[in-house]
């Protein structure tokens, strides 16, 4: 979700001035197709864009509010916290990015200001480390409940609230620390430019190509009369030689591809895997032990709160999937393969990767509302006083007291 060095969206716009040059076999790996779709879906994206982050500034600050309630508080309550603030600054951040970009239509001198350059650097960087925290805190989300269901009996020494907590602003500080290299491979540049009246480059020359004015009046194409000089702000990305044969740009690729995407991918999968076969072999034990007569009412109840919160765990799951691995191994393609992988295949999928990331941000509260029968009946308590009653109020402190039993012996219940 940015203009660095990995990807994405403004990618090709920021960095096209940049990249233009390089050798003409850019289709080498994926094929004029995928130039085919970035020039289709991206008529489409601003707005598509736009519409999900609005729905997911209001959806997660609904969770944020629904979540720090008195009666919703638990570690994986106080989790979910963190991770929607997280997803709410995320596309906090896009709105302006994606009104800029893909929306307005500005001039190139508009839009390529050096105020404007500046705001897609810092939402480079900022939406990465946002993004970075969203992750991390999926994965503590996925480790809390594999303990409170493996296990138990360490449950309240281990996952506490102060311990949440600090775990929690612990991510908030190493994630940003994280990202360090990423920062510093970027920066801004300028570039002088002659403007025709159609916003269109009159003479394709730049500071770095032209170097005085005679090279400008010997071209053919260079109309003084309808024309202006321009001086238009892009990102560069700069490389370092960290030894002889390690760049930092590789270094990268390997902290966004394989230490942000590909391990969290990889650990949540295998964690959730355990966890789900953990509670269904809890499951088939528990209906060993209980016959018939002795399953009460609050023993089902229980099982279908456990049901629910495996189902969430594998919608999560999914979502997260779907979103991080295909970046991660498109990343760790880039390594392998090279500058020509990045620019054919890589770059085109900018605003796919981007839209998908949004998406996994925005989905949360639809899941909660859907799969969390707490968390409806306190959202209802919150935001439709007027037609609740009393039997409402008393479902849900018979709720809150199933909770707070079930995060003191077993699962930690959203």
């Amino acid at each position: 979700m940015d203009c660095n060095l990995f990807n994405n969206t403004c990618s090709n716009t920021y960095l096209e001035m940049n990249v233009s040059h390089q050798n003409e076999s850019v289709y080498q790996y994926c094929g004029e197709h995928f130039q085919s779709f970035q020039m289709s879906y991206e008529q489409y994206h601003g707005y598509i864009s736009l519409f999900v982050c609005i729905f997911g500034i209001v959806a997660n600050t609904l969770n944020i509010i629904v979540l720090t309630r008195k009666e919703m508080s638990s570690p994986t309550n106080s989790i979910l916290t963190g991770l929607a603030i997280a997803d709410l600054l995320v596309m906090a951040d896009y709105i302006p990015f994606t009104l800029h970009l893909n929306i307005l239509n500005k001039s190139k001198r508009d839009k390529f200001n050096y105020n404007w350059t500046l705001f897609v650097l810092f939402h480079s960087n900022f939406s990465q480390v946002c993004h970075t925290i969203s992750i991390y805190l999926t994965v503590v989300l996925a480790v809390w409940r594999y303990i409170a269901v493996v296990y138990p009996q360490h449950n309240r020494q281990w996952c506490t609230m102060r311990s949440t907590k600090y775990t929690i602003i612990l991510g908030y500080i190493l994630c940003p620390i994280l990202c360090l290299p990423i920062y510093v491979t970027s920066k801004l540049k300028s570039r002088l430019v002659l403007l025709n009246q159609f916003d269109n480059n009159a003479v394709n020359y730049s500071l770095h190509i032209a170097s005085n004015s005679s090279d400008i009046a010997s071209s053919t194409f260079f109309d003084e009369k309808n024309s202006y000089n321009a001086t238009l702000y892009y990102i560069d990305l700069v490389d370092y030689n960290l030894t002889n044969d390690i760049k930092l740009s590789v270094i990268n690729f390997w902290i966004y591809s394989v230490v942000i995407k590909i391990i969290p991918c990889i650990a949540l999968t295998v964690l959730s895997l355990r966890l789900i076969f953990a509670l269904i072999e809890t499951k088939k034990r528990r209906e060993k032990l209980l016959t018939n007569k002795s399953k009460l009412n609050k023993t089902l109840e229980k099982e279908k709160r456990t049901d629910r919160t495996t189902k969430m765990l594998l919608a999560v799951l999914l979502l997260f999937l779907i979103t991080e691995f295909p970046q991660g191994i498109l990343g760790l393609l880039s390594i392998m393969l090279g500058k020509g992988f990045f620019t054919s295949c890589y770059i085109k999928l900018g605003a796919l990767m981007d839209i998908l990331a949004l998406i996994n941000s925005a989905i949360n509260f639809l899941l909660y509302c859907i799969m969390s029968r707490q968390f409806r009946v306190t959202f209802t308590a919150l935001f439709r006083p007027k037609y609740f009653s009393r039997d409402d109020h008393d479902e849900i402190h018979v709720l809150n007291g199933a909770m707070l039993n079930q995060t003191q012996t077993h699962v930690t219940q959203v």
